[in-house]
């Protein structure tokens, strides 16, 4: 592919009413297309962002059917646009526990990918105390999807400090990083890490982030971005409702990867 290909990430601010969320999602996702996106991301958690941690249980949908994954096939094909939908509460095998899982949907409506979040995040810090496996169970497979301008990698917020996961994806054009990233975590090193996975896989980091203060008192970091081979900063937004928008382009991608080919230089 020679020309640019649009992208965009959706910034939320998402409460513990679905039908709320959905009344967002729409609003930005249709912002975003009318810009010319052709592809688009959702932050983690964007359809319910409960006041409990339970609360995420009676959401839950079966593989392939529900509310949740019924309105994202909508947007993707209603835009014609590639959707990938942040995350969702899947059903697992444990039911006190649920996945959480991105699903990609090509500008037909189809769904092309399925990733569940393998690392579960865990933070303790005074009063504030996290720990996803409580409720969460691990995904296994390491997922990417081929889009029109190359090989798309997929992870979730606290992936992102696992550069081996990247690795085992082979060589991306994007990685996309759906996120609701703590204050206290993302002020110390969301921008660090989004711009390292960058560096070291030469490709675009596309991230979308829950950004702002929540009815149930959490409050997140923001600063949905879009970060190009180089580790520049393409476009950022740093809180509440709104969208990044910016170009992968193939030039910039191939310039990167031939004057500096780091990607070759691999021993391990």
């Amino acid at each position: 592919m020679s020309q640019t290909f649009k992208v965009a990430a959706i910034q939320m601010v998402s409460t513990p009413e679905v039908q709320e969320n959905f009344a967002s999602a729409a609003r930005l996702v249709a912002q975003a297309a009318e810009q010319g996106a052709q592809l688009v991301l959702l932050p983690e958690y964007w359809p319910l962002l409960g006041r409990h941690e339970r609360d995420k249980l009676a959401h839950a949908e079966d593989d392939g059917t529900g509310p949740i994954q019924a309105f994202m096939q909508t947007l993707a094909r209603q835009h014609q646009i590639w959707l990938v939908g942040g995350t969702l509460p899947l059903q697992s095998a444990d039911p006190d526990k649920v996945l959480n899982t991105s699903l990609v949907y090509d500008p037909q409506g189809q769904r092309v990918a399925r990733y569940d979040k393998i690392h579960l995040f865990n933070f303790v810090r005074g009063q504030e105390s996290y720990d996803e496996a409580r409720t969460i169970e691990h995904g296994g497979e390491v997922r990417s999807f081929e889009a029109p301008f190359g090989r798309v990698g997929l992870s979730v917020c606290y992936d992102l400090r696992f550069p081996e996961l990247y690795r085992a994806m082979g060589e991306c054009a994007l990685i996309v990083m759906p996120a609701a990233f703590t204050y206290t975590t993302g002020r110390a090193h969301w921008e660090l890490l989004l711009r390292a996975r960058a560096i070291e896989n030469q490709c675009y980091v596309l991230a979308s982030a829950q950004g702002g203060e929540h009815v149930n008192g959490r409050r997140t970091w923001g600063h949905s971005m879009l970060v190009d081979p180089w580790g520049e900063i393409v476009s950022v937004l740093p809180e509440g409702e709104g969208l990044v928008i910016g170009d992968i382009d193939p030039h910039r991608l191939q310039y990167v990867r031939e004057s500096l080919p780091a990607l070759r230089h691999r021993k391990l």
